[in-house]
């Protein structure tokens, strides 16, 4: 087994970190409550460690950020919502809350009554319902282009010919047989805009489609009034070319949201299929579906499939691909009690697991709701730019009634060409670019992320660790593999090794793993064991008080029999003290991570300050130190030490990042303005961090900081841009410079323009 899946195996135990992290802090273990007897979305209902609710759904109808302030502020009105966030780009809903499962129905019914649909997550039936929207809008956009060219071709002799060369019966006529063709079709054409427009409004709400419908109507509207009463007023090219252009950009959008769909999307679909069930006692298979999958299960997984959630080998040998959980990419050797992940694939050979959590719980499935929350988090611009979208609605209208007046009764035009000015201001203002400047990116951040084997855990993380200055390093299992081995074992006594081994099984601590490790023998019984973090281990064993740990723990201010200064120095130790005997010393290697040096240099390239922060011996930390290339070294810390020098730092002004993987680094991890954990830390160390790093490559620090600065330059670009939009756009709607066409154009443009400069995100190579 590879270093990462042997230590995924240890430190999960299927159960483990990644599962078992808060909802708020971390990868929520989520354990389903069972359907009740009433079908409601109180089925779907998941409950988390923390006590609380949580339910996820996916939203159809929403289009822009004014759409997301809606939803959220209507759930946040309820005093038992602790957490509400809608993905815009996922079009996924988070709810958390404390009460009852069957809120869910209510929370429901509220995202219903406000004009959009709210449906279980499913991932075969969202790819359909995508599919089905894809068809719908490409429908639509073909009526529209097809009666936008006819209209066209007709209002070309209206534009080159004037009315007495034409004649008023001509005139009037051309404009019937436009009116057959563009009025049809704008109705049509215009559903997407017409619906979403008459949901909100049947809820007493408004959203961005109000104003676009108004402007469709009115234009549609104010041209058939013209063409009854002989008028020359008549703008059916303008309503369907104006229809066909919004339906361009609405299907770009839709394209551009689609593909920037979180990963977790995509790794979700892996939980969904078949799988071949086992019955143990009459060897008979049947297909089962895998979320029907239970705990105790036994299934069997031919080569080539995926395994279908976590589990152990049960019976068989073979190897696997775990490059999705881990990040090794070499093939890994399963035999039987090896650990598997859901999501994972099975290379060589059948084998036979044991299922010990259901796929909604597996910890792909725990990723994946990682990987959305990601695109959830509340950064500062995505408050930003939902103060921005709440002002839209009245806004907007008022500017559309202020240009109508001004120009009809001020500005001395007549009421039809007023109105023009009107329409176009109520089409030419957008929130959308606002919208999209943040989550798009968001996404596409943590999906890149997530390719690299970095977990992303809040959406704010991003923006924080690309302010940082100070990076905080703990030594054990961060800048070293975390895999010491006890060395020279046949000099000490058999009765030492088996009293230090077998206190050492209670603890997760790297040392005291590897103390465990190298005794075969079964451990021995253990009373009132306590765990002291950054010092060690305690218990009573026949009487006896023994005490495993530091030097300065375990009282060893003489050392133990064949124990010298100079054989101390740079190797890791522990004490093992019974009573008050003299203690025994037990010696330890552990090696630096082979690109850590590198790593290193490539962070102070960047202008970033490395400190070693750990709670080993000053002897060790500096050996380790200086191969790293880190000069500035804290030994010897507790983790009440460790976290006063953090707000030492904070106090100073500087923005500091913190990486460690251990219990005495969590109050640090949790204090500093961003940290990061290793995906082999324990459960506290990961709830703590923003972000989890999978496999052993520490060069993982810098591509999480450079997709972080490039995300966030990204971000200010995209806003940037938006505020240029907006500010351009809406004095030169107001002045009637600009036509209904041109500012369904600069609409849609500037929604494509800031996606467009969110996917350089991707397509940059050296991310």
């Amino acid at each position: 087994m590879g270093r990462e899946q042997a230590a995924l195996s240890d430190s999960l135990q299927i159960s483990g970190p990644l599962s078992s992290s808060s909802a708020e802090a971390g990868l929520s273990r989520l354990r389903p409550q069972g359907p009740s007897e009433e079908s409601g979305y109180e089925t779907l209902v998941c409950r988390t460690d923390e006590g609380l609710y949580a339910l996820s759904l996916m939203i159809g109808g929403v289009h822009c950020a004014g759409c997301i302030r809606k939803i959220e502020s209507a759930l946040a009105q309820d005093q038992n919502v602790r957490r509400a966030r809608l993905n815009f780009s996922t079009g996924r809903l988070s709810i958390l809350w404390d009460g009852f499962p069957a809120q869910a129905n209510e929370y429901a019914r509220i995202i219903e009554n406000l004009g959009y649909e709210a449906l279980p997550y499913d991932p075969d039936k969202d790819a359909e319902r995508t599919k089905a929207e894809e068809r719908f809008l490409l429908l639509c956009l073909g009526i529209a282009g097809f009666a936008a060219g006819n209209v066209m071709l007709l209002s070309v002799g209206l534009w080159t010919t004037s009315t007495e060369t034409m004649g008023g019966a001509t005139r009037d006529f051309v404009h019937w047989i436009s009116a057959l063709i563009a009025l049809p079709a704008l109705l049509f054409a215009g559903r997407p805009f017409f619906h979403s427009a008459a949901k909100a409004l049947s809820a007493g709400h408004t959203n961005m489609d109000v104003p676009i419908s108004l402007a469709l109507i009115l234009t549609g509207g104010m041209s058939l009034f013209e063409t009854i009463n002989h008028g020359e007023h008549a703008y059916f090219d303008s309503a369907i070319m104006l229809t066909f252009f919004l339906l361009t950009g609405r299907y770009l959008d839709f394209r551009a949201r689609k593909n920037a769909r979180s990963a977790a999307t995509d790794l979700l679909g892996s939980l969904s299929g078949f799988s071949t069930l086992l019955d143990p006692e009459t060897g008979q298979s049947r297909r089962i579906l895998i979320r029907d999958l239970q705990e105790g299960m036994i299934v069997r997984v031919a080569a080539g499939e995926k395994f279908p959630a976590d589990g152990h080998v049960r019976d068989g040998q073979s190897s696997a691909d775990t490059s999705l959980v881990t990040g090794e990419t070499l093939p890994q050797p399963l035999e039987t009690g090896t650990a598997v992940y859901s999501g994972t694939l099975n290379l060589s050979a059948p084998v036979t697991v044991m299922i010990a959590r259901r796929a909604e719980s597996s910890l792909l499935a725990d990723i994946s709701r990682l990987m959305d929350k990601a695109g959830q988090g509340q950064a500062r611009y995505i408050r930003l730019a939902d103060k921005a979208a709440r002002l839209y609605t009245p806004l907007v209208h008022s500017f559309a009634a202020l240009a109508f007046l001004g120009w009809w009764l001020g500005g001395g035009l007549m009421w039809q060409d007023s109105l023009l000015i009107a329409v176009t201001v109520l089409i030419i203002t957008c929130p959308c670019a606002l919208g999209l400047a943040v989550p798009v990116v968001q996404v596409l951040a943590a999906a890149r992320l997530m390719k690299r084997h970095i977990l992303v855990k809040s959406g704010d993380a991003l923006e924080r660790l690309a302010g940082i200055d100070t990076i905080l390093l703990d030594k054990t299992g961060t800048l070293t593999l975390g895999k010491p081995v006890l060395e020279d074992t046949d000099t000490y006594g058999q009765e030492t090794l088996l009293l230090g081994a077998s206190l050492a099984t209670h603890s997760a601590h790297p040392l005291s793993r590897a103390l465990a490790a190298a005794c075969d023998a079964p451990p021995l019984a253990f009373e009132s064991v306590r765990e002291h973090p950054g010092q060690g281990l305690e218990g009573m064993y026949k009487g006896c008080h023994v005490r495993l740990g530091s030097r300065a723990w375990c009282s060893a201010d003489t050392y133990a029999a064949g124990d010298s200064p100079e054989s101390g120095g740079e190797r890791l130790e522990l004490f093992l003290r019974v009573d008050e005997e003299a203690p025994a010393v037990f010696y330890f290697s552990d090696r630096l991570r082979p690109d850590a040096h590198e790593t290193i240099a490539a962070l102070k390239a960047r202008g970033l300050t490395p400190i070693m922060l750990s709670g080993d011996r000053v002897q060790v930390a500096e050996h380790i130190a200086a191969q790293a290339g880190i000069e500035e070294v804290h030994a010897g810390k507790t983790p009440q030490e460790k976290f006063a020098f953090l707000e030492q730092l904070k106090r100073s002004g500087h923005k500091v990042l913190m990486v460690g993987d251990g219990l005495n680094d969590a109050p640090v991890l949790a204090g500093a303005d961003v940290s990061i954990a290793p995906g082999t830390a324990i459960d506290m160390a990961q709830n703590a961090a923003d972000i989890i790093i999978m496999g052993e490559r520490f060069s993982a620090l810098c591509a999480a900081y450079d997709i972080a600065a490039f995300s966030q330059k990204l971000v200010r670009q995209n806003f940037t841009l938006a505020a240029l939009y907006n500010l351009i756009a809406i004095p030169v709607a107001l002045c009637g410079l600009v036509t209904p066409l041109i500012a369904a154009l600069a609409m849609s443009g500037s929604s494509l323009v800031v996606i467009s400069n969110s996917f350089r995100l991707q397509r940059r190579p050296r991310l």
